[in-house]
């Protein structure tokens, strides 16, 4: 039997662990990091990454099978994220003259990480 909070903190580093392994993922990919855990405006980003002109707001999303990884992306949070996205944005004039999508990296036990370019739209006005 487990203590109380234990399965809470067992998920929580299993959440940064898999931001690492992302961040790191995408690095070689020739990613560059701007931000890590941003919350702001009731919504959280997981990673925040520039490549040439593009921003990429990125969900890392970890599971112990792939595709359960892929369906873990709700409305709700596809709403909450793009709030933390228009914060950092209001924030960071500069990147406002480039292009900015929503990529999602799915990992799983097993698995190579998954990148998802655009794997949602951003609800940005």
């Amino acid at each position: 039997m487990t203590k109380p909070g234990e399965r809470r903190r067992r998920t929580f580093l299993r959440g940064h662990r898999a931001e690492r392994m992302a961040l790191l993922f995408l690095f070689l990919k020739g990613y560059r990091p701007l931000a890590r855990r941003y919350a702001a405006a009731g919504g959280e980003v997981d990673l925040i990454v520039k490549r040439g002109d593009t921003i990429a707001f990125v969900e890392v999303k970890a599971r112990s099978v792939m595709d359960d990884a892929q369906t873990a992306i709700t409305a709700v949070k596809r709403q909450r994220f793009s709030r933390a996205a228009r914060a950092w944005l209001s924030r960071h004039a500069w990147a406002a003259d480039k292009t900015w999508r929503a990529d999602a990296v799915f990992i799983a036990p097993g698995s190579f990480p998954r990148h998802l370019k655009a794997a949602f739209e951003l609800e940005i006005d």
